[in-house]
């Protein structure tokens, strides 16, 4: 491509009427042509006098043009000269050493650009096998709103003008202490203010040195087994257990060791108990995703057991806070007097998802690990978006919302328990719904709850297939986890009749049912 083509090429791709500048236009038109070979190593540009009357462009703009090319390397200037285009091509000895580099010739640019090797498809063969079994077995949805979602809570409730006023005063400050990273640790006041809150709603037994301000629970997840377990590492998991944990496990290099769960949680067999694992992740006070409450002597057993075998035990305490019709269940760290469990929590459920902040209480002689730990990991910040949790907490608005919304969720369950009744009687069993934000909605044995799911999603509802959540192909229970704390109580039932209409059509025998 010589000048004057040049100028023809510029000119007939440059638009004139486009929101991008001619400016910008211009640069990323020469960019792509030096790329390409359509502008190969060593022409000569026109003088930036020639090209701006060429393209009928101020010659300013080419100048910015021409600095900005050498600036990134594109093109060499030399005073006297003229500006000519560089040799960025890769070099061949670097690309692949084992052959001798190539030999310049002098090629014709349309040739240099031909003969240019395609770009080798990309996909899943990339990946690592850890990120091939992360992406196969991925269960995060497209929607992450609306009925039947499990796991979210109501936002459009969330008292934002209280948030917003807080958050506003604190902005008018401008505290610089807040605009900085976080200590280890996180804002000391928060940590104070969810020590005093755990150790009343929780029955927690600890300092606010011994908490950890997280983003979440997978966070506070990922920190601990970063911190406590080696690749190989073995974890006994819940079966079934929530799948973001387990992929948190899994992409860490830990082994999993499905444990099944029973009406009192947690049931190792003789077996799993001669290999103690590393850890144990469990749910004690509300088993995800099917709802039992681990016993009181299993909790003595499983401390037992970790004491003697030094097992870590991670307590993900997710959504205890809804209990409908009893008080909060106190927690398993609370009968620890070993230090072998960290504690996990998040404020997500009980306020917003958005509000990414959570917590995990370090075991005392691990504080300074951990605190280290998460400042050198993940560099943590959001001390404005801790400042005004604390003072939410403090003036008592935490308290007030989370009774508040116990209340309204606790309708919304018993509607959607009254409309599965009313449409399918004893048919299609309901468990797990004493506590949290989502039930489990039973289906036959030979009901296929992926299926449902799909056509499910199809129809515009949303639910989760309970055969996720195990870690076998053949699942011991089929079912569908639905969410009833984000859905308008007017909402549930013309939701659910879609939903039954769906079951009736692919997980039950009788094609129809009456209304």
């Amino acid at each position: 491509m010589d000048t004057v083509i040049l100028s023809d090429w510029l000119a007939a791709r440059l638009d004139r009427t486009a929101a991008e500048p001619v400016y910008r236009q211009t640069l990323r038109l020469m960019q792509q042509a030096i790329l390409t070979g359509q502008l190969p190593p060593g022409t000569k540009l026109p003088s930036s006098r020639t090209l701006a009357e060429d393209l009928g462009i101020a010659r300013n703009t080419v100048l910015h043009v021409y600095d900005q090319l050498t600036a990134e390397g594109y093109v060499i200037s030399t005073t006297g000269s003229g500006t000519y285009v560089a040799d960025t091509r890769p070099d061949a000895a670097a690309v692949n050493a084992r052959k001798k580099p190539a030999v310049a010739r002098a090629d014709a640019p349309g040739d240099r650009a031909a003969e240019a090797p395609k770009p080798p498809k990309r996909g899943l063969s990339d990946l690592s096998t850890r990120g091939r079994r992360l992406i196969d077995q991925a269960g995060v949805s497209a929607k992450q709103w609306g009925a039947f979602m499990p796991g979210v809570p109501d936002v459009a409730e969330f008292p934002a003008r209280t948030w917003s006023r807080l958050q506003a005063r604190l902005w008018k400050e401008a505290n610089p202490d807040l605009l900085t990273y976080a200590p280890g640790g996180g804002y000391r006041p928060l940590r104070r203010a969810l020590s005093d809150y755990l150790r009343v709603a929780r029955s927690v037994n600890c300092t606010p040195d011994q908490i950890i301000i997280t983003t979440g629970i997978h966070q506070s997840i990922d920190l601990a087994v970063r911190l406590l377990t080696d690749v190989g590492d073995r974890a006994w998991v819940e079966e079934p257990c929530y799948w973001g944990a387990r992929s948190v496990l899994q992409s860490s290099g830990i082994t999993l060791v499905p444990v099944p769960v029973d009406d009192e949680g947690l049931n190792p067999s003789e077996q799993d108990l001669q290999q103690p694992p590393r850890l144990a992740l469990v749910t004690p006070s509300h088993q995800y995703p099917l709802g039992m409450v681990m016993s009181l002597a299993r909790r003595r057993t499983l401390l037992e057991y970790a004491r003697q075998h030094n097992v870590w035990i991670i307590e993900d305490d997710y959504d205890s806070e809804f209990r409908y019709g009893s008080r909060p269940l106190a927690s398993l760290q609370g009968l620890d007097d070993a230090g072998q469990v960290i504690y996990v929590g998040s404020l997500g459920k009980m306020l917003f998802p958005g509000l990414r902040i959570g917590y995990m209480i370090a075991p005392e002689h691990l504080v300074d690990t951990f605190r280290t730990g998460v400042a050198e990991l993940y560099r943590e910040g959001q001390l404005m978006q801790q400042a005004v949790m604390t003072d939410f907490i403090m003036d008592g608005h935490l308290t007030s919302h989370v009774r508040r919304m116990r209340a309204l969720y606790g309708e919304r369950r018993q509607i959607l328990i009254d409309a599965i009744t009313a449409r399918f009687g004893n048919e299609l069993p309901v468990i797990g719904d004493e506590a949290g934000l989502h039930l489990v909605l039973c289906l036959p044995d030979h009901a296929d709850d992926r299926a449902v799911t799909a056509a499910a999603f199809d129809a515009g509802v949303i639910v989760r297939p309970l055969a996720a959540y195990y870690s076998s192909a053949t699942p011991a229970r089929r079912g569908l986890l639905l969410g009833y704390a984000c859905v308008a109580n007017e909402k549930i039932g013309p939701a659910f009749d879609t939903l039954a209409r769906v079951i009736e059509r692919t997980a039950l025998k009788a094609p129809t049912r009456a209304a």
